[in-house]
């Protein structure tokens, strides 16, 4: 007789084993409508298992965010199905969920293109109305391997003799087709709805190596409702008006080519961009109480391996081989050995802790090429870095003073929101367990102490040590994490760093890792998305166009110009001899930010017309009224007076 636990503490008892569908109908016929799936001791199963003993019981709902994932999931199922009905002969591979929607692999003669999609989506509807229900089996393994052979499904096949022995053989049919599949599904096709649509088509190889067989991939998102795929394809349009990479080459801020993979060409007004960003950084990092240190490119593997490193990272690590010395050498990916090595110079005293060491630190990291992406991921970038040596009672206060600075940046870059991950241990980590207890607690305490809400991220934290992820909202929604906060009482172990304590007695300090853009190259490409290009006027690598309407002006914007530019502004002199409106729409197109407009009128009165970006009107001030004005919206924000 199970007793059922539900999440209000009340209790239901059965006679026998139960089903999930017979537990919702009991408590109600909205919830029996309703459920799409229910958690069984935390567990997520499908409402037709069978429940034999006594269990706390949670149903899924459509309004519940863990039936979006299972959504996907059976619209990946749907896919699959309706792609063997319109192109028989084609094999199905696998099909997971994914973030924002699904996909799977056929292994087809002729690959798939999007001309396919609207036959495709319309055989998925047909599915979905249909409203199979999804039944689960189980079968030995080799009778398994058997049905897919005979239906020569030799992928799945393949699958299933690779799975551990110990693994259950599950299939879920849905009518007539069937698939292997862990599970667990929702009640059948008909609750995937019809907010889905099909998005893409890629190749991929067949467990992703290259020496095996190209596959034809298709993407696809879906949603609870019509109203949230709307305002996902919405945000897609916006995200691809604002792609940094068009925006990047239209602006002419940089490119990148193959002959440096991974790395960028920052072109003049590109690097004047990266120049602000990274001048304002070196000064609120001063302003913090950060000391700013250079370590070393190239570093021999030897200190790589007392750090971990070595094991952890080797495969991401660009190397170079000294002969001569019979040394390897590598091209540093992170730079938190080299601010050990600056710290273990000399003896420390407790007197200088904390210690806060700030590196703009150059590095280096294999990514395969098909994961590179614009200036958001590359093999060659700049970290905002820098490490703080500290004692155990001083972690909170470090924090505090942290996520204050990191809050004031975000805002001053524009993002007023952002969200914390506490990531914990990993499975794969150095350090003993007390070790990871101590330093997970310590940043536990320090999260209260600065307020800190934030959600579990388990195990994903680095093979040192716990962290806080920082992870902030851009102007169409999406979400980047950027910042971080590592607390690291490996390191130092391993390193050999100490200081002299009040007592005279040798002790290790903690480590901090911390970063607020994290690497440049992606800050800035998220900046650049943000703002679709249209900068801030402090950011804006060129804040000032001056444009003439009459030859009779050029004398006028010149000395204009020449005033811009003692005030500390970015300036564009335009003395064409195009049409002022094809000047402001040239200018416009490049976004630049204020185009000061003048004419024989303003030569002669000594006044300016400011013209913003996107706006058509004229603002006609004094010359000096004017430069007072543009210097002070051209200061950056910690900079500012009150």
């Amino acid at each position: 007789m199970p007793a059922i636990t539900l999440p209000d503490g009340s209790i239901r008892r059965f006679d026998g084993p139960v089903t999930g569908t017979t537990i919702a109908a009991d408590i109600g016929p909205g919830l029996a409508r309703a459920a799409l799936a229910m958690k069984v001791d935390e567990v997520l199963v499908d409402l037709s298992r069978e429940i034999t003993a006594d269990a706390a019981v949670t149903f899924v709902t459509r309004k519940d965010a863990m039936a979006l994932e299972m959504i996907r999931h059976d619209c990946a199922h749907v896919l699959a199905e309706a792609v063997q009905a319109l192109f028989p002969g084609t094999q199905v591979t696998i099909g997971p969920s994914i973030e924002n929607g699904f996909y799977y692999d056929f292994a087809t003669e002729v690959p798939f293109t999007t001309d396919d999609f609207p036959a495709i989506e319309a055989k998925m509807r047909e599915i979905i109305a249909r409203n199979a229900a999804f039944e689960r089996s189980v079968l030995p393994r080799e009778d398994a391997i058997a049905f897919f052979q005979d239906k020569g499904e030799t992928y799945k096949a393949e699958l299933i003799r690779d799975l551990p022995a110990s693994e259950t053989i599950t299939l879920y049919r849905q009518g007539d087709w069937i698939d292997l599949c862990r599970g667990p599904h929702m009640r059948g096709t008909g609750d995937v709805g019809t907010a889905f649509k099909l998005m893409r088509t890629a190749g991929a190889y067949w467990r992703g190596d290259h020496r095996n067989r190209m596959l034809s991939r298709i993407y696809g998102t879906a949603w609870r409702d019509q109203k949230e795929l709307d305002a996902h394809l919405h945000m897609l349009a916006e995200a691809e008006k604002r792609d940094h990479r068009r925006i990047g080459k239209d602006m002419g801020l940089f490119h990148i080519q193959e002959e440096a993979t991974g790395s960028v060409f920052w072109h003049p007004k590109g690097w004047k961009l990266y120049r602000t960003a990274e001048d304002y950084m070196r000064r609120r990092l001063d302003a913090g109480g950060y000391q700013e240190v250079k370590t070393p490119q190239l570093v021999d593997r030897v200190l790589w391996e007392k750090s971990g490193h070595w094991e952890k990272f080797r495969e991401h690590m660009f190397l170079a081989r000294v002969e001569e010395e019979e040394k390897t050498l590598a091209l540093k990916p992170m730079n938190c050995p080299g601010a050990v090595m600056i710290f273990n110079q000399g003896l420390r005293s407790y007197r200088e802790l904390p210690l806060r060491l700030a590196e703009m630190g150059q590095c280096h990291r294999y990514e395969p090429s098909g994961a590179l992406h614009g200036i958001m991921r590359v093999r060659a970038f700049q970290q905002d870095d820098a490490h703080i040596f500290c004692t155990e009672d001083q972690i909170a206060a470090e924090t505090v003073r942290f996520v204050e600075l990191l809050s004031a940046i975000y805002r001053d870059f524009g993002f007023a929101e952002f969200r914390v991950k506490f990531s914990d241990r990993p499975a794969t980590r150095a350090g003993t367990d007390a070790v990871w207890d101590r330093a997970e607690g310590a940043l536990r305490d320090a999260c209260a102490i600065a307020k800190v809400d934030y959600t579990l991220n388990p195990g994903e934290g680095a093979f040192y040590g716990p962290k806080l992820e920082f992870v902030l909202r851009d102007a169409i929604g999406r979400d980047w994490q950027c910042g971080t906060l590592q607390v690291d009482f490996v390191l130092p172990e391993r390193l050999d760093a100490e200081y002299v304590d009040v007592d005279g007695g040798r002790k290790r300090p903690v480590m901090l890792h911390r970063a607020i853009l994290g690497s440049f190259e992606r800050f800035l490409g998220i900046v650049i998305e943000q703002y679709a290009g249209r900068f801030p006027l402090w950011l804006s690598p060129v804040q000032v166009a001056v444009a003439t309407i009459v030859s009779d002006a050029d004398g006028y914007a010149q000395e204009f110009t020449a005033a811009l530019q003692a005030a500390g502004i970015s300036v564009k002199l335009d003395l064409t001899n195009q049409k002022i409106n094809a000047k402001i729409r040239e200018h416009s197109l490049q976004h630049v930010p204020v185009i000061a407009v003048v004419g024989r009128k303003e030569a002669e009165q000594r006044m300016v017309a400011l013209r913003r970006l996107g706006g058509d009107a004229q603002e006609l001030l004094p010359f000096a009224d004017a430069i007072a004005r543009l210097q002070a919206e051209a200061t950056a924000p910690d900079l500012r007076t009150a």
